[in-house]
């Protein structure tokens, strides 16, 4: 390991931009109205959304009990980190658009997929340059061998054994239950619009 120059990224900044964002977007998710809403078509989009934001919660977790702990301090390079090298932020890009497909609109699941993804691979970018410098060259080799962000499964390698922090593990069971949130907070929106509460616009 060599003496890094950089510093880490500061995570909570992370944290509140990506909150401001959320926020930002309320005011929109509340007075759309799915062009689908009156069809056959939105319950599938609600079982399909949920079905996502509960992928992306896993996948939180998963990714959680290999860096929990370890991150800033070593390359971690097995299970989720073995397919991707920011397997969180994956989770979080599919739990925004998961929120998308759970209101009924492909156009906002895009949306709110590409604003997380965008924020997420400008905080990738600055988190590997730490890394890099920390790290150099076992970093350089994975990142010439693991993709960013967007998977590879034929790459998938774990131990037999894992160990994980538990107290790390419990400080993010709160960003956990918050994509969940979303699931009873799409249903909300709902039943606002369809009793007239919400909805000015429509979106496919």
């Amino acid at each position: 390991m060599t003496q890094a120059t950089v510093s880490p990224v500061n995570q909570k900044i992370r944290v509140w931009i990506s909150r401001g964002v959320a926020l930002a977007c309320i005011p929109f998710i509340a007075f759309m109205q799915s062009a689908w809403s009156d069809t056959l078509v939105q319950p599938v989009f609600e079982v399909v959304g949920a079905l996502v934001v509960v992928a992306a919660v896993l996948g939180r977790f998963w990714s959680i009990l290999y860096i929990g702990g370890r991150k800033n301090n070593q390359v971690v390079q097995d299970g989720p980190y073995s397919m991707c090298r920011h397997p969180l932020y994956l989770s979080t890009t599919i739990g925004a658009i998961g929120l998308g497909l759970m209101l009924g609109s492909f156009v906002l699941a895009a949306l709110l997929g590409g604003v997380a993804f965008v924020i997420l691979s400008m905080t990738a970018a600055r988190e590997e340059t730490f890394l890099r410098a920390e790290f150099a060259p076992a970093y350089d080799l994975y990142a010439q061998r693991v993709p960013r962000i967007w998977p590879k499964p034929s790459m998938f390698q774990t131990p037999v054994e894992v160990t994980f922090d538990a107290l790390v593990l419990r400080r993010n069971l709160a960003d956990a239950l918050g994509f969940l949130a979303l699931i009873p907070l799409a249903e909300l929106m709902e039943t606002l619009r369809e009793s007239g509460v919400l909805g000015s616009f429509i979106l496919p």
